[in-house]
């Protein structure tokens, strides 16, 4: 029984990984014209569904692996940096988000966890643009503090507002399909 549970955990994991992937390599579009370089994508989503499924160390996990695979290929451009942004952002994400809901495992846990998820985020990006952004663009620091209020701040409230959203209204669904599956397996009701 444990050995079927942690077999389907893994291919769980495993496709939510590859789904970000998918996401991030079809549907990537600027939010705001002056910073087109800022770019909308839904790839957290399959993380965050990680994260409320099997907990935070599950959900950095999922963050570690999808961070490598898309910067190594999707988001080449980004390089070495890209990937550590990626991991600190939505790891503090996994991390916040995954022990409020594992504690508060409710509707109102998830919508509180999601929105300290959301808020841990932007301010992980704000710290890592001011950090090293300047290193990547070789852009003073005063640049990105310029762009911080109008542009960075609201793109990254914005990016993790919306796949908290949408997270929060696939992820019941989804979690009673691999329960369900799961329970029919081991003849359980979930």
């Amino acid at each position: 029984m444990k050995k079927m549970r942690t077999t389907k955990k893994l291919t769980t994991m495993a496709m939510l990984a590859a789904l970000s992937i998918v996401l991030v390599t079809f549907i990537h579009f600027p939010l705001f014209p002056a910073a087109a370089f800022l770019e909308y994508d839904p790839a957290d989503i399959p993380i965050f569904i990680g994260t409320f499924l099997f907990g935070p160390l599950a959900g950095l996990s999922l963050t570690f692996v999808v961070a490598v695979i898309q910067g190594l290929t999707v988001s080449a451009g980004g390089q070495v940096i890209g990937i550590i942004m990626h991991i600190l952002a939505t790891g503090s994400f996994a991390l916040l988000a995954g022990n409020l809901y594992k504690r508060y495992h409710t509707r109102k846990g998830a919508l509180l966890a999601l929105a300290c998820g959301v808020l841990s985020m932007t301010v992980v990006m704000a710290l890592c643009n001011l950090i090293l952004t300047p290193i990547y663009m070789g852009t003073p620091v005063e640049a990105v503090l310029s762009m911080l209020v109008p542009v960075i701040i609201p793109f990254n409230l914005l990016k993790a507002g919306i796949n908290g959203i949408i997270t929060y209204f696939v992820y019941k669904p989804i979690q009673n399909l691999v329960r369900w599956d799961t329970g029919a397996q081991m003849g359980q009701v979930s």
